[in-house]
C-alpha cells in the first residue's frame, strides 16, 4: 500500500521535511520549486520512519482534561506534586511540598496555573539560555515564552528564541536539550548533519533527553 502526504506546505526552505501529526496524517514541508515527483520519492524513502512514528502515536493514551481537584497531580521540572485547595490563602498558587491553590482562585485555576508556569519558565529558561550561550558563544536576539501546544521551542531567522511554557514541567535535562537545540538553530537553520553534530558535542546524551520528551510530552498539560 502506498503512503502519501495529506498536506504539502511550500516555503523558501531549502530541504524537504516530514511531520507526522497526532492523528497519524503526514505534512510535508517543501521548497517552492520541489516537484511532486521528488516529494513522492522523499515520502517513499521515509516510509520506515513514518510508520515507526505512526506506531508510536497509536500507543499514546490520551490524558484526561484537568479538573483542578484535591489530589490531582501536576508536574514541575520533572517531579509530580499533588494539588491541595487551601482556604484563606493570599497567593493564588504556591508550590511547597505540593501545589497549594487558594480556594477563591479555584474557579480560575487554569489561568492561575498558566500564569505560574509562565513565570517559572521565563525565569529558568532565560537562565539556561544565558548559561549555554555564554559557555558556547551563541548569539541570540531575545527569549519569549509562548502557549504553544505542538512545539517545545523555535528560532526565528533573526535569532529570536521562543519556548513553550509547558516545557518547564519537564526535567531540567529535557529543558536544556530544547534550549541547546534552539541555540544551535541560530547557526544552522535546518536539521542537517552539521546541526545534530553540534548538538551532540554540547549534549552527548541528547537523544535520551529528546526521547523523554517524545515519550512523555503529551502528559505535560495544565
Amino acid at each position: 500500500m502506498s503512503i502519501e502526504a495529506h498536506q504539502i506546505i511550500r516555503s523558501k526552505r531549502k530541504t524537504l521535511a516530514i511531520i507526522v501529526k497526532p492523528d497519524g496524517s503526514l505534512v510535508v514541508r517543501a521548497p517552492l520549486r520541489a516537484s511532486e515527483e521528488s516529494i513522492r520519492e522523499f515520502v517513499h524513502r521515509s516510509r520506515p520512519w513514518i510508520e515507526k512514528k505512526q506506531r508510536e502515536l497509536r500507543t499514546i493514551v490520551p490524558v484526561a482534561p484537568r479538573e483542578y481537584l484535591p489530589g490531582e497531580s501536576f508536574m514541575y521540572l520533572g517531579h509530580t506534586y499533588p494539588l491541595e485547595i487551601v482556604r484563606e490563602q493570599v497567593q493564588s498558587l504556591i508550590l511547597e511540598e505540593n501545589f497549594k491553590l487558594a480556594e477563591i482562585a479555584q474557579g480560575n485555576a487554569q489561568l492561575v496555573f498558566d500564569g505560574w508556569y509562565r513565570l517559572q519558565a521565563r525565569e529558568i529558561i532565560n537562565e539556561r539560555v544565558i548559561l549555554y550561550a555564554n559557555q558556547y558563544a551563541f548569539e541570540y536576539k531575545k527569549v519569549g515564552i509562548t502557549s504553544a501546544r505542538k512545539r517545545w521551542g523555535s528560532c526565528s531567522a533573526n535569532g529570536s528564541l521562543n519556548f513553550s511554557s509547558r516545557l518547564i514541567m519537564a526535567p531540567l535535562e529535557a529543558v536544556d536539550y530544547v534550549v541547546v537545540h534552539e541555540l544551535v538553530h541560530t547557526l544552522f537553520h535546518n536539521h542537517s548533519k552539521r546541526f545534530w553534530d553540534r548538538v551532540e558535542r554540547i549534549l552527548p546524551d541528547y537523544q535520551e533527553r529528546r526521547k523523554w520528551l517524545r515519550t512523555n510530552g503529551h502528559k505535560l498539560l495544565f
